[in-house]
């Protein structure tokens, strides 16, 4: 098994830890507490590359994210997962709308249930998948935060 890093980062949103494994990011997500867990040489080089990217993400300089990721789930969250990644930044889709793009029309429940279980926030941009009429509901970290991130994004479109 590879070994992993731990890093965790000061964001306008708040603590953030960031995990990685020599070959990919495995999970970015909000903390109430600093640990920095330093692996090989290889994952610590992701995670900081993590870091960065993540900086320059809210300081309106970066619009997509370069990294290797590897998210652990079903062949249906994966799926979604997948399918969120293509959503353009300061764009958003309804959770009907991406249960179209991948062939389960019915399935926007589901949908917001692998959102809520998406381990990579921002690199995976759960943040971007709002109701069917526009409002901001649910969000696995708070709907102050998928604002947050929804109108930095206008912000810097």
């Amino acid at each position: 098994m590879s070994e992993i890093s731990k890093l965790t980062v000061t964001t306008p949103i708040g603590l953030l830890q960031i995990i990685a494994t020599d070959k990919a990011i495995v999970s970015a997500k909000p903390t109430d507490h600093e640990e920095n867990i330093v692996g090989n040489e290889a994952a610590n080089k992701l995670a900081q590359e993590c870091k960065v990217e993540l900086a320059e993400y809210f300081a309106g300089k970066r619009k997509k994210f370069d990294l290797p990721l590897k998210q652990e789930g079903t062949q249906f969250q994966k799926k979604v997962w997948q399918e969120l990644k293509q959503i353009p930044y300061g764009e958003t889709k309804t959770y009907g709308e991406i249960a179209k793009l991948i062939d389960k029309p019915k399935a926007s429940r589901a949908i917001g249930m692998a959102n809520h279980n998406n381990s990579i926030m921002i690199l995976v941009p759960c943040h971007r998948v709002v109701g069917a009429d526009g409002s901001l509901t649910g969000y696995a970290y708070g709907v102050k935060i998928k604002k947050f991130l929804l109108e930095l994004e206008r912000k810097n479109r």
